[in-house]
């Protein structure tokens, strides 16, 4: 009988359990090494306009009004008794202000954005989905429908609220539907009423279209095999449909939460500015801007970004895996495993 026996190097990239040996995997971490790094040159060409963008319109001014916060509002200078032509430097005063008496205002603004966002995500996302479902069903005159259930979202937010500024007007539409004379576009609560439904009338349209985009991508083959089955609607909707568009109905609702933290102009129109019960944090920093108080103006600002920044990172965090579907988290399962192959350390040849 004749034995051939493996060299020492090939002995050494057989492990016991089938495990490459050091040399081997040395080898292989050099050439995926030398694959990222080329891939990773590519991909920074390609990303490099993107990034330059975002640079310009995004960095810099965040930078500026960070800035542009750790300076006063000018004004008499206690140290020589004169009128100071230039802001003075106070730090983090501006930031410290708003836990102080100064800051009932900032409060109140960012409870107003943080009800508003709750508030009118929740109806639109409910609303939306309705929407989506409907445009998806197959009737006559569909075309018609889905044309008229996305006119809202494509007119302009400041001719919405005008329009929303005459129906809730003292001898407006409303008033004549609900029989009783109701100032909508005072201060009140009534008026974050005017608002939502304004709001949510304008935008519900967004996140109906989006998951309507969702819904075509279902296959017509999974809900003929729930039929047969002798599955409900009810039950189709709760085990296929929505499971299948919620990716889809997640993405729609980050972006409506950003945009709604963001509230401005619907609001500063529809009702006004300087009303306690509808000021957000944009309304609050537009006017300390517009009375030439730059520095807190920049603050809110800053804070105002952070908060954004905060709820879309604790949404990806918590719904990453939902928002990049199934792939990622079987990508992220499969990391980690090691593909074990058993491999015999010595062949034996019969001669």
């Amino acid at each position: 009988m004749a034995v051939t026996r493996t060299s020492p190097e090939t002995a050494a990239g057989h492990a016991v359990g089938g495990r490459r040996g050091p040399l081997e995997r040395r080898r292989t971490r050099k050439q995926r090494a030398r694959a990222t790094a080329g891939s990773g040159r590519m991909a920074a060409l390609l990303v490099s306009p993107t990034l330059l963008v975002l640079t310009i319109v995004v960095l810099y001014p965040t930078l500026m009004a960070l800035n542009g916060s750790l300076y006063g509002v000018k004004g008499l200078d206690p140290k020589t008794g004169f009128i100071s032509d230039t802001e003075p430097f106070v730090g983090l005063r501006n930031y410290a202000d708003i836990f102080g008496q100064a800051g009932d205002r900032f409060w109140n603004a960012f409870w107003n954005t943080t009800f508003f966002t709750v508030v009118t995500v929740g109806l639109e996302t409910l609303i939306g989905v309705a929407m989506a479902l409907i445009m998806h069903e197959a009737f006559r005159g569909r075309g018609l429908v889905r044309a008229g259930i996305l006119v809202p979202w494509a007119v302009p937010t400041a001719i919405s609220g005008l329009l929303w500024r005459w129906i809730f007007n003292s001898d407006g539409i409303a008033n004549a539907l609900i029989g009783r004379q109701v100032l909508w576009t005072t201060d009140g609560f009534q008026a974050k009423v005017a608002v939502i439904v304004a709001e949510v009338w304008k935008t519900a349209p967004f996140i109906g279209l989006l998951v309507l985009a969702g819904l075509q991508v279902i296959p017509k083959e999974v809900y003929e095999a729930a039929r047969i089955d002798g599955a409900s609607a009810r039950r189709r909707f709760w085990h296929i449909t929505l499971p299948l568009v919620k990716p889809a109905l997640l993405v729609a609702v980050l972006f409506r939460c950003m945009d709604a933290l963001r509230m401005f102009d619907l609001p500063y129109i529809l009702i006004g500015a300087q009303k306690q019960s509808v000021e957000t944090l944009s309304m609050l920093a537009q006017n300390e801007a517009s009375n030439v108080r730059f520095g807190p103006a920049s603050a809110y600002s800053v804070l105002l970004f952070l908060y954004v920044f905060l709820v879309a990172l604790a949404f990806v965090r918590l719904l990453g895996a939902d928002l990049i579907g199934d792939a990622g988290a079987d990508t992220r399962k499969r990391k980690g495993r090691r593909l074990r192959i058993p491999v015999p350390r010595r062949a034996e040849v019969t001669a």
